[in-house]
């Protein structure tokens, strides 16, 4: 049978939408240690898509406009998403220290949850919610 994805690929993975492609890049880098996989640069070489690694987390990201003008950041919608992520780490303290000090904003400062994980919420620039978690059980 023929695998129906990519390799190196999750069978789930996240794609946004943010206001700024290399500005996204460099917080992702900076706030939770991901790298960069793949970036694709239109023909006035701005960023029109970009993969990103961490671990075996991928996320994928457009600037606002790349590709559909209606999609926009929740940043510049003012809203807040319905939705955040969940993603594990090595030390939560660590990477909340590491996240804060790239320009995430606080939502929860690292507490043991009563499901067995130390954990910490932030928003990124764009204005989406993410969840690090250590397991600590």
């Amino acid at each position: 049978m023929q695998n129906f994805k990519p390799e190196a690929f999750p069978t789930l993975s996240i794609y946004f939408t943010v206001v700024n492609g290399e500005k996204s890049i460099k917080f992702y880098k900076d706030a939770f240690g991901f790298e960069e996989q793949n970036v694709v640069k239109g023909d006035d070489g701005s960023i029109m898509h970009t993969e990103m690694r961490k671990g075996d987390a991928v996320i994928m990201f457009c600037p606002e406009g790349a590709y559909d003008t209606q999609k926009k950041a929740p940043v510049t919608q003012g809203i807040m998403m319905p939705l955040s992520t969940y993603i594990y780490c090595s030390d939560a303290d660590a990477l909340y220290a590491q996240a804060i000090k790239a320009g995430a904003k606080s939502v929860m400062e690292p507490n043991d949850g009563f499901w067995g994980d130390r954990f910490f919420v932030v928003l990124d620039i764009d204005g989406y919610e993410w969840s690090f978690a250590t397991r600590l059980k």
